[in-house]
């Protein structure tokens, strides 16, 4: 007769959830679609590049789940991070501080770098190697890797 009583903790979470981000991605999804196309194109041709390799090394190309899982976890902290930055951009600015945006296009120009990495050794082209070469020159000379990269003990 109650049937509406019978609430599953998990399907009640759910719906709050689902309610709470509609509040935030209605206008979020031109950059969630954005970031999406970027990650599913650093993605295929991440899957692309690694059987090129496999190919110029002799070797038998296999598909890793790993890798998949990977990227989906990324997407999943990305598509958050979009939406805390929008929460943080709502509630502490008086103006528009449009941090979605830019913690979007910060997002996209990693997977970018990512894309042009896999491109210049799918295609072995010139262009891309000289970009590749480009972009790390410049990365190297702006910031300090070891810094970052070192294992603290």
């Amino acid at each position: 007769m109650y049937s509406f009583l019978n609430i599953y903790p998990s399907k009640a979470l759910a719906g709050i959830l689902a309610g709470v981000l509609s509040v935030f991605v209605h206008n979020l999804l031109p950059l969630i679609v954005c970031v999406l196309v970027f990650e599913i194109i650093d993605f295929v041709t991440g899957v692309w590049k690694s059987k090129v390799i496999a190919k110029r090394d002799g070797k038998k190309f296999a598909f890793e789940s790993v890798k998949a899982w990977r990227t989906i976890y990324k997407i999943v902290f990305i598509l958050a991070g979009i939406i805390m930055s929008e929460m943080l951009d709502m509630v502490l600015a008086d103006t528009s501080l449009h941090l979605a945006r830019f913690f979007t296009a910060f997002c996209c120009g990693v997977e970018f770098w990512s894309f042009l990495e896999n491109a210049a050794v799918i295609s072995n082209h010139p262009v891309f190697r000289w970009l590749k070469k480009f972009m790390k020159d410049k990365a190297e000379d702006k910031i300090d890797f070891d810094k970052y990269t070192k294992e603290e003990k």
